[in-house]
Parts: structure tokens; sequence; C-alpha cells
């Protein structure tokens, strides 16, 4: 039901439900969903049936139709333009086979992202999101508390993004890479979820980068301890790479729509899976103070490869604060990005002018 872009009738659920798991008797589906209306499930007519998104998946229940816009606020600036709007919404709204790439760092951990734990995040506070002491007179950035999902919070995770990957499917053109940050305790689960909803794996790209996460030693026994970490210190940052299966050979797909590999960053050097990457610069933290922004250094590298041709559109569903799209501005590509935070969407739209007229290094190359 979440993958159905319309309500279902309740044959039609019974057919899934069987497919999924076993055959089930149609007063038992049809009890199910009426114990939990509204909660779960509305009644859109009689007997049929959409999912209350509000209530499994935190988005507006209310979506609107194909070709409508939820929000009329948006920003240009040159080939970018950026959504204030939740990405199902914009993706329901655009024509099949209209998304050449993809290229986004998602809310992994669906929990901290809701409004109650940004609120809490923006007053300093915390929540669930871990707030690491001073170091040598510098402040460090929020993390998020992976290892403190639940196994509910986790199924979760894997149902909003079997969602999104069944939405975002029929949008792209065959051949489109879908390529999504991700981090090493659940990338597993998101990559499970996308094969499972139809796009195609092709491999996982390593961002060697030094970060916070791991290496300390046991808490509030630490110096018993002492010579123990109770997970590695993370060097590197996974990447998952998927494309929308190919219409023929690649050839074929490359002539027709311009996708089905990547374009090489030189003649003699093709695009690798393991770049090197240094943390975001303060300069950068300064024009946009988002908890994970990634460096332009990295994304202009990983935007610009996603198009084998050069040709096409880049989205980024969850843009934050610009970074993707500012790349996407850097390297000459047109752009179109969604962001339902207001107040990331007001720092993405002045970043990304800023973010994408910034020099950067070319030594953090692949290897």
């Amino acid at each position: 039901m979440q993958a159905a872009d319309r309500p279902l009738p309740t044959s039609d659920i019974e057919a899934g439900v069987a497919s999924l798991l076993d055959a089930a008797a149609a007063s038992s589906v049809g009890s199910y969903l009426s114990l939990n209306t509204p909660d779960m499930f509305v009644l859109a007519s009689r007997g049929v049936y959409r999912l209350h998104l509000d209530h499994v998946l935190g988005l507006q229940p209310d979506l609107p139709p194909v070709g409508a816009s939820a929000s009329d606020e948006s920003f240009h600036c040159g080939q970018t333009c950026l959504f204030h709007m939740d990405c199902f919404d914009w993706f329901r709204a655009q024509p099949d086979c209209s998304v050449h790439a993809i290229v986004t760092d998602p809310p992994y951990g669906l929990h901290e992202y809701t409004p109650e734990q940004q609120s809490k995040l923006r007053l300093g506070q915390g929540g669930v999101w871990r707030i690491p002491p001073s170091f040598d007179g510098h402040e460090r950035s929020p993390l998020p508390r992976f290892t403190t999902l639940t196994p509910d919070q986790l199924d979760e995770l894997r149902s909003f993004f079997y969602a999104w990957a069944r939405c975002v499917l029929p949008k792209l053109v065959p051949g489109g890479n879908v390529v999504m940050a991700s981090n090493p305790l659940l990338s597993h689960i998101v990559s499970m979820a996308l094969s499972d909803a139809g796009l195609e794996r092709r491999g996982e790209m390593i961002r060697l980068v030094m970060t916070m996460r791991g290496g300390d030693r046991p808490k509030a026994a630490h110096e018993e301890f002492a010579g123990v970490s109770v997970m590695p210190r993370s060097m590197w940052e996974p990447w998952l790479i998927y494309r929308k299966p190919l219409d023929g050979r690649v050839q074929d797909n490359l002539r027709k729509w311009k996708t089905g590999g990547f374009r090489r960053p030189s003649a003699d050097r093709p695009f690798g899976d393991v770049v090197r990457s240094a943390p975001t610069r303060p300069s950068e933290r300064q024009i946009a103070p988002h908890p994970s922004l990634k460096p332009q250094a990295f994304m202009r590298q990983i935007v610009r490869g996603v198009l084998p041709l050069g040709e096409g559109i880049v989205v980024d569903p969850f843009a934050g604060a610009g970074s993707t799209l500012a790349a996407a501005e850097a390297v000459g590509y047109a752009s179109v990005g969604a962001e339902k935070d207001q107040q990331y969407y007001d720092m993405a739209c002045a970043a990304i002018p800023c973010l994408a007229r910034l020099t950067v290094e070319s030594h953090e190359g692949d290897l």
C-alpha cells in the first residue's frame, strides 16, 4: 500500500498480502483494515482504502494529485531549482522517465528529523542527537545516535525507503543512477529496501574520511577498560549505488536516454568507487551549518560522474542545505531539489549560490 499511487480496493490488498506472505481469508484482511481505521488506514470510499501516511511514515496524509504542487515556495539559481515540499509529493507530480540521476544524503535515522527532535537539536538540548564535547577550542557538530535505533525504528526505516524507491522508480529514466549516502550500521537495511523495490544494485562507493563516530571507550567505565574501543573508529562512509534497469544494451540506453553508466574523470581514468575526502571545511559549514553537510570537493566529483554524457537532470530529494544542488551548479548541470524542513530550506536558498562559487582543491581525487 505504501508503494501504491492510488487508494486500493480490498481485493488488491488481499492479493498483495498473498504475494508477500500467504493466502489470507478475505474476512481477515477486511477486519484488520477496519480495526486499524483511521489510525493506520483511511477509508477512501466503500471497500477502498489508502494508508494513513502521517501515522506510518510521518508524511502529510493528504497528498496532492499528480501535476499539483504542495507548495508555491521555490528557489531558483542558475540551472538549479529547489522546492519547499516533501519529496514524495514532488515525485508524484513529475512525469514518468523525467529524472536522469539522484544524488542524496537521506535522513537514515527518521526519528532524528521529526519536528520534535529537530527543535531539541536547534535549542541545543540534544534529544536523540549526540552533542560531542568541545575539543581544542573547537565545537563539534551534533551526531545522530544510529546505535540506539529500536527494532521498530529499523523496520520503519526499511518501509520508508521501500516506499520511497517504489515512488521514484517510474520517474527515473532507464539506466538512471541513484547514489545515496549511508553509514556502516544501516546501509544493509536501506540497500535491501531499494533492491526489493526494483532498483538494480551496481555496487557501493567508499568515501574515505575520518569522522567522529566510534572509537569510544565503554561509557561510565572508560578508566576500567582503557584499552577497549566499543566500536571501530569510523574512517569511511558507504554510498549505495543503484540504477533503474536498462532499456536494452548499455549502448542502446546511452543513445536513447543518455544514461547507463558513469562519466569518466578523464580519458585515461575511470570513475572509481573509492574516493578520498577531507571532512567538510569550516568555511563551508559557516555558509551552511547543517549537521550532515558534505564537502563540495567530494560532492562535485560524485555529481559530475552520475550523468555519463553530461546531459540530464540531477535530483536531490532530501536537499538539506543544498550541497548536491550547489555541486551540480558548479559543474554546469541542471538540478532540482526538495526539502520539507523550513529552516533547512531557508538555509539552502542562501547557501547554494555561495557554495557553488567556492573554489575547491582537486587533490582529494579517487584512488
